[in-house]
């Protein structure tokens, strides 16, 4: 199963949210929407789903034009930030309301099934108020999956979440997709879950797709500064030079030292923030704050001179705002 979204543009009243946007997942791809609030990742999402129509463009899944269907024409499952569980039906109930609309046969053992590979065999009678976050998400998701659709399209569905209880439903989500082999989109706002979830992650901003590639292609090779600044906490260092182009470079990629050397360049440590498995140090020079990912041996103190250096082979020249690509090889 594949899906192919083609030139496809949509405005709402003088609103434009979706500007040419073009995408190709491929079967049993796990790919990330990621953007701002605001960047119409949701709105592309709905349109495949056949929630939204568009103004102008196409949508195929499998190579068939699903652009007018409706949604329940389409084979998709749609999993939501907000759960969307029946309050009144018990956790089986729930998972097998896809079932029971379609008049599946053998329902009951469908359900088990799922339940099982989602551990929820002792909470099938149990209620969503009954649940926590994390089981009521795996019940969406189990409801999702019963019906075995084409495509899973999952709208910011951990975001209810705490961080930790996050982060474990984010390694159960990559491993359960891996084992369906389901192709997936999956929207976010959230960079760690689009790096660690995604194969390809689509950068949005604006309405349009800004860089489309693999979280080592996004994070190593951003195609402008917005895909630099947004993907990496601390974000891309930017240089601006007297061009409008700017040299760029990860922080990671900074090498600091307390003794002066040739070839290094002189600044003072603006703050320094200890976090255990590395410090996060910020170089203040005569005309930039620079952020550099240092090991936790040393310590570094406010004012304290320092020299530093950039990895030649990991600098970048990005392009002025709306300029050609001039990233170097």
């Amino acid at each position: 199963m594949s899906v192919t979204v083609d030139r496809m543009t949509k405005a709402f009243g003088s609103k434009t949210v979706l500007e040419d946007i073009s995408l190709e997942v491929a079967d049993g791809e796990f790919t990330v929407l990621l953007g701002p609030s605001g960047c119409g990742k949701s709105t592309l999402m709905r349109v495949i789903a056949g929630l939204e129509t568009p103004d102008s463009g196409s949508v195929r899944i499998s190579g068939r034009d699903v652009t007018t269907l409706d949604p329940s024409d389409r084979d998709v499952a749609m999993v939501f930030q907000s759960y969307a569980l029946y309050p009144h039906m018990t956790a089986a109930a729930n998972i097998g309301y896809p079932l029971k609309i379609r008049k599946t046969p053998d329902a009951a053992r469908l359900v088990r099934e799922v339940a099982e590979r989602l551990g929820l065999t002792k909470l099938l009678q149990s209620y969503p108020k009954q649940l926590s976050g994390g089981e009521r998400q795996r019940v969406a998701l189990a409801r999702a999956m019963v019906r075995r659709p084409k495509l899973f399209l999952m709208d910011e569905p951990l975001s209810n979440l705490d961080a930790q209880l996050r982060a474990g439903m984010r390694g159960e989500l990559k491993h359960l997709q891996h084992e369906l082999k389901t192709a997936t989109i999956y929207v976010t706002h959230d960079q760690a879950e689009a790096m660690t979830l995604a194969h390809r992650i689509a950068v949005m901003s604006a309405g349009r797709i800004l860089q489309y590639g693999t979280p080592a292609e996004i994070y190593n090779r951003p195609a402008n500064r917005f895909v630099a600044t947004f993907v990496g906490s601390p974000a891309m260092n930017l240089l601006e030079q007297a061009d409008g182009t700017a040299l760029a470079i990860r922080p990671e990629h900074v090498e600091v030292s307390p003794d002066p050397a040739d070839g290094w360049s002189p600044a003072r440590v603006w703050v320094s923030e200890e976090l255990g498995s590395e410090t996060l140090v910020q170089l203040k020079t005569e005309s930039y704050l620079i952020s550099a990912r240092l090991s936790p041996e040393r310590e570094w103190n406010f004012d304290q001179a320092v020299w530093y250096r950039f990895r030649a082979d990991r600098v970048l020249t990005l392009p002025p705002e709306g300029g050609k690509d001039l990233r170097r090889d």
